[in-house]
């Protein structure tokens, strides 16, 4: 993840639940992106999500990861993607 999104993340919070966000892991990542791929990863807006992901941050529920794309956080509440397919 781009260092600048690092060092904002701290001030960074859920649109939703206005809790903190942390960066999701290499493997949290993978497997959205493989959900994408396979046409079965639907966001909080019940959209089919069809672009991969570059990273993600994650909420501390631990439960929607909120996409960043280009180095850019879509904190969007319908743009968060369940971590659980």
């Amino acid at each position: 993840m781009d260092s600048v999104l690092l060092e904002l993340l701290p001030k960074l919070r859920c649109p939703d639940q206005r809790t903190t966000l942390r960066e999701a892991s290499a493997a949290e990542v993978d497997a959205i992106n493989q959900r994408i791929a396979a046409g079965t990863c639907v966001n909080v807006g019940g959209e089919v999500v069809s672009d991969k992901i570059d990273a993600a941050l994650v909420r501390a529920a631990g439960d929607i990861a909120y996409p960043v794309r280009r180095e850019i956080p879509i904190l969007i509440v319908e743009e968060g993607i369940p971590i659980a397919g």
